[in-house]
């Protein structure tokens, strides 16, 4: 893309997307809130309806939810009056944000979906729908292609109405880094990752305190399976094939997602649970197809010249920097460096030679910002600019 390319379409975007209507759903929970911090200076988008479980329904907001960010409750919704998630009390709004718990997401975002709404979700629900873009907006838009197929499959085929979701807080981290080096040194044969997960990934009230206080719980619940095949998806290609479908109708090419379209990459994870209240941190290594490997000092430039399409076309979530590398011994910290960029970024540090594989680094992020609400918002900005959803 030329300069006047890109300062064109940053400029329509800017002067095309004011005033863009989005509710929120499950806008009473920890995501929810954080929504709703994020979206309230947004220059595009405004908050026009909120939605929650049956108990909140009807309530204004700030007596319906138990408020748990650092900063106090956006006026612009302090006295809104919450909703159920139902789309008829959405139906104004051009975006739809979730921030539902899985155990309700799959069937209200599925009801949204089918009322023609578009939808980015932060629940798994939907994640492994062969149908559904699972994107990392620092990674992966190229991924928004398949969403016009997604429209035409649904009974009756929708015209507005799709849903897309960003993936696990631990996978967000781990494969931004993972993505640069795939793009400056080609494949990457296998991954080794240790993570060390804050407590705000497990939700509200989450963990126990007598669990998590001076202790490291080695177990979360499916996360090594999502971090394992979630990091397949995203940075697997998507391909073309003939299809029979489902109904036993004429077969017809459609488009899939080829978890191995470019290498047959591995990944093993452990994650663990730390007493770290926000920022996810990974231990990683790597093993490059390419022999010999890259030294750690070209990994560290190409981790840090990094750039994605989202900060290219001038989304306004996305950072200056889609990788901070830190050169210090003892860095990323998640006390230091996690709201770094509003969280918007992921932060590498301790680049060095791995004796076993090729290289090894520590990669830091913020797993409710990157991790979850902002990957939603950035993925709604970029649907804005390249047309999948109209301003």
């Amino acid at each position: 893309m030329s300069n006047d390319t890109k300062e064109n379409t940053c400029e329509a975007a800017t002067t095309n997307t004011k005033n863009i209507k989005v509710g929120v759903l499950g806008a009473t929970g920890t995501v929810g809130q954080r929504f709703l911090t994020l979206l309230t200076d947004h220059p595009w988008f405004f908050v026009h309806a909120l939605g929650a479980s049956p108990r909140s329904a009807g309530k204004p907001y700030a007596k319906a939810v138990q408020w748990k960010q650092t900063t106090p409750i956006p006026t612009n919704v302090a006295d809104m009056i919450v909703n159920e998630c139902k789309p008829e009390h959405f139906l104004d709004c051009q975006i739809i944000f979730s921030g539902l718990d899985a155990d309700v997401a799959g069937e209200i975002e599925a009801a949204f979906r089918s009322s023609d709404l578009a939808v980015f979700s932060n629940a798994r629900n939907f994640r492994r729908d062969p149908h559904v873009p699972l994107i990392v907006p620092l990674v992966n838009p190229s991924h928004f292609s398949i969403i016009p197929q997604q429209q035409t499959l649904q009974n009756p085929p929708l015209k507005k109405g799709f849903i897309i979701t960003n993936a696990n807080c631990s996978t967000t981290g781990l494969v931004v880094p993972l993505c640069a080096l795939e793009k400056a040194f080609g494949p990457i044969e296998c991954v080794l990752v240790t993570t060390m997960q804050a407590i705000s990934g497990a939700g509200y009230p989450g963990v126990p305190s007598l669990d998590i206080l001076d202790n490291i719980v080695p177990y979360i619940s499916g996360e090594e399976e999502k971090m394992e095949w979630e990091t397949l998806k995203i940075l697997g290609g998507i391909s073309e094939s003939e299809q029979q479908p489902p109904d036993g109708g004429q077969s017809a090419k459609l488009l899939s997602f080829d978890m191995h379209a470019r290498y047959p990459l591995r990944v093993s994870a452990s994650c663990n649970r730390v007493p770290v209240i926000d920022g996810h941190t990974e231990c990683v290594s790597v093993r490059f197809t390419r022999r010999p490997p890259p030294s750690p000092q070209q990994v560290r430039e190409a981790l840090n010249t990094f750039t994605s399409e989202v900060q290219i076309l001038g989304c306004p979530s996305a950072p200056r920097k889609a990788i901070v590398v830190h050169e210090e011994a003892d860095r990323p910290q998640p006390r230091l460096d996690r709201y770094f960029q509003n969280g918007a970024s992921v932060s590498v540090g301790r680049v060095r030679q791995c004796q076993v594989l090729d290289i090894k680094f520590v990669a830091l992020s913020n797993n409710v910002s990157i991790g979850a609400a902002t990957s939603s918002i950035m993925n709604a900005e970029l649907a804005v600019v390249k047309g999948v959803v109209e301003s």
